[in-house]
């Protein structure tokens, strides 16, 4: 088990939803933290709550979409800290609704935001890494990534994405002294997006408490795991079945409701746009 004490980290994502409650976990863990998020308010927020664990901490104001940005995140995080032993990729977005509904622009930003933001920054960190033979990447990906649900295919197809570039890298850096791992939770209770809409998850899949997944993170690294599933339902069983018939286990999700829930997301969503287009 690798001791994470005194190593250096940078955190996307760390402004809200799991994203303070995997900084507090890291820092609880000894671990100082470049913060990286576009809301440069509740990021210091975040990162003078961070320092008060007793580690240095620094807020870097980013856009992962941005390549310059990620840079600068990189360039700063080595400036303070002299090295980068941990990367957590974790800013995300998510949005449900009707594929048909979504906007070319709404796509890409998707796409660039869960998928490409994740795979330019580590490209950044890890010659880093390389260099020092030494060093681990954290991707958040989700369930829906192992099984997509409707309303979610763009959300869904980053985060598949995401589980297979991370067993590639992982295996392509065998022996090099870094690794890689990826957390797929499923509906996260109190900071996730359906917590912010004021709904509950469907029994048939649960929600698990945010510091959950954060402790997942440390997990993970510390024990070098490719990939934790962080689920309280028996989502291990559902996935081998889908495995061996992708049919059956769609034709539970609907019965079951699961697949009405995200419909009634889509349709709030899309009732929503509507109403902001008609505000403008």
């Amino acid at each position: 088990m690798e001791d994470i004490r005194r190593k250096n980290a940078i955190l996307t994502g760390g402004s809200k939803g799991i994203g303070p409650i995997i900084a507090e976990t890291l820092a609880e863990e000894g671990v100082n933290l470049a913060l990286a998020a576009r809301s440069e308010n509740k990021l210091r927020e975040v990162t003078d709550k961070v320092k008060s664990l007793g580690v240095r901490a620094i807020s870097v104001p980013a856009d992962v979409t941005d390549e310059d940005s990620l840079k600068n995140l990189v360039s700063k995080t080595l400036k303070e800290f002299g090295s980068i032993d941990i990367l957590v990729n974790n800013a995300g977005i998510e949005w449900v609704s009707r594929y048909t509904a979504l906007s070319t622009e709404h796509i890409k930003r998707i796409i660039t935001t869960n998928l490409m933001g994740p795979m330019v920054l580590t490209r950044f960190v890890l010659p880093h890494m390389l260099e020092r033979g030494s060093g681990h990447v954290v991707t958040m990906s989700s369930l829906g990534g192992k099984k997509g649900s409707p309303y979610s295919a763009t959300y869904a197809a980053t985060k598949a994405g995401l589980i297979a570039w991370t067993s590639s890298i992982r295996t392509e850096l065998r022996g090099s002294g870094v690794s890689a791992s990826v957390i797929c939770p499923t509906f996260i209770s109190d900071v996730g997006m359906f917590a912010v809409y004021n709904k509950k998850a469907p029994w048939m899949v649960g929600e698990v408490k945010p510091d959950k997944v954060a402790m997942a993170v440390v997990k993970a690294i510390k024990n070098d795991i490719q990939e934790i599933l962080v689920t309280p339902g028996p989502a291990r069983l559902f996935l081998m079945i889908d495995a061996l018939c992708p049919g059956i286990i769609s034709s539970i999700l609907r019965l079951t409701g699961v697949y009405k829930f995200y419909k009634g997301q889509a349709d709030d969503n899309e009732r929503f746009m509507a109403d902001e287009k008609t505000n403008i």
